[in-house]
């Protein structure tokens, strides 16, 4: 009887012992399969949200790293901008399955509206700074007294053109002045302009509405000439510097509105010789003693003979060379002859030339339009000589 009872007791334990190992291996199959199946969605979906949270991690961080508006900008172009990891991830939208998609396309826009929104938050913050340390910086204290004060000068173009006054003066000439709204017999006709003339053409020269007034802006100084004719005693020796105005574009050589100087002399005698003399006095005041001139025959309305003017400039840049200065002549017999002046008496010569292309000789300018733009560090160049 004992042994019988211990033999059932020895069966029991071992079916227990098979039961147990049974239900071990049940769970460690379930296991396995869940695994299984975990892997097999991880792999069907190129997007995981690990994958999402990690590219909003990176973008969050470099966010926070950056510490001017620049930074945050490139910043942004790295984690938000085509090929960041959020783009690169998006862009397997196509390759995730059609039942995931609605899921992982959630999951992606939070993703990327935590980006967006961290980097407005951070653009806010970084823009606040920046604007109190721009206020720290631009603090003007209007109470101190002032440690220096900035001499102003003269622009070079009044500068130079006070300066030829000078010059013409100390050989005894006088300076004139007329007015920059000029009638059309002042500028053209008694200078001996054909009514055909291109220079009355409104492409090139600025009428003033009514046409019938015969009112433009003068073209040349030399109306300046005539009024002095008609108005002075002789003998006349006479220089007329100002502003006068054409319609051309503004670019490297021209300018719509510049400024010429333009000298008559009429007394008994006068010759080319004179002329010639005058210019070269000129020529060296302004370019130094080893300028000069040369003439060369050419045709103005107002002058006969006439000449076109070149300035020898030995220290321009690149070498000395000759470049054209103005243009001269002597008076027209039919000129004086119109302001009542006896041409078989008095003689004449008159000349003009751009004091804007004066200052670019002189100073080795390449381009006029620095002339008239308003940069201080023109003028400061300069030192308040020209």
């Amino acid at each position: 009887m004992k042994r019988g009872s211990e033999k059932q007791q020895r069966e029991t334990a071992a079916r227990r012992e098979g039961e147990r190992k049974r239900e071990e291996n049940t769970r460690k199959g379930d296991a396995a399969q869940k695994t299984i199946g975990l892997v097999f969605v991880s792999e069907s979906n190129p997007i995981t949200q690990q994958a999402a949270n990690e590219a909003v991690d990176l973008a969050l961080a470099a966010f926070a790293a950056a510490t001017t508006s620049a930074e945050l900008k490139q910043a942004r172009a790295e984690h938000a901008g085509d090929g960041s990891p959020i783009a690169r991830l998006n862009a397997k939208m196509r390759e995730v399955p059609k039942e995931l998609k609605a899921e992982t396309g959630k999951f992606m826009g939070q993703a990327r509206g935590r980006i967006e929104g961290a980097y407005k938050q951070r653009e806010a913050e970084l823009a606040e700074k920046e604007a109190a340390e721009r206020l720290i910086a631009e603090t003007v204290d209007v109470t101190e007294a002032p440690v220096r004060r900035t001499t102003g000068t003269r622009h070079p173009l009044a500068q130079l053109q006070d300066e030829i006054g000078d010059v013409f003066i100390g050989m005894g000439w006088e300076i004139a002045e007329g007015p920059e709204l000029e009638h059309e017999w002042y500028n053209f006709d008694a200078l001996g302009f054909d009514p055909d003339h291109p220079a009355r053409a409104m492409q090139d020269t600025f009428f003033v509405d009514p046409p019938e007034r015969h009112l433009l802006l003068r073209t040349h100084t030399s109306p300046v000439q005539v009024r002095s004719l008609l108005d002075r005693e002789l003998p006349l020796y006479v220089i007329a510097p100002g502003r006068v105005y054409r319609t051309d574009e503004l670019d490297a050589t021209h300018t719509p509105v510049f400024h010429q100087v333009e000298g008559i002399a009429i007394d008994k005698g006068l010759t080319m010789a004179h002329l010639r003399g005058t210019l070269e006095h000129f020529a060296r005041q302004m370019f130094g003693d080893e300028a000069k001139i040369r003439l060369r025959p050419n045709f103005f309305p107002f002058t006969e003979p006439s000449a076109e003017m070149d300035v020898w400039q030995p220290n321009a840049k690149g070498g000395a060379r000759w470049v054209e200065w103005g243009g001269c002549g002597m008076v027209d017999p039919n000129e004086l002859l119109a302001a009542g002046i006896d041409p078989d008496e008095y003689q004449g010569f008159a000349f003009g030339m751009g004091i804007e292309r004066t200052l670019q000789f002189r100073h080795d300018l390449n381009d006029m339009r620095d002339m008239v733009e308003g940069d201080i560090r023109f003028n400061r160049q300069f030192g308040g000589l020209v």
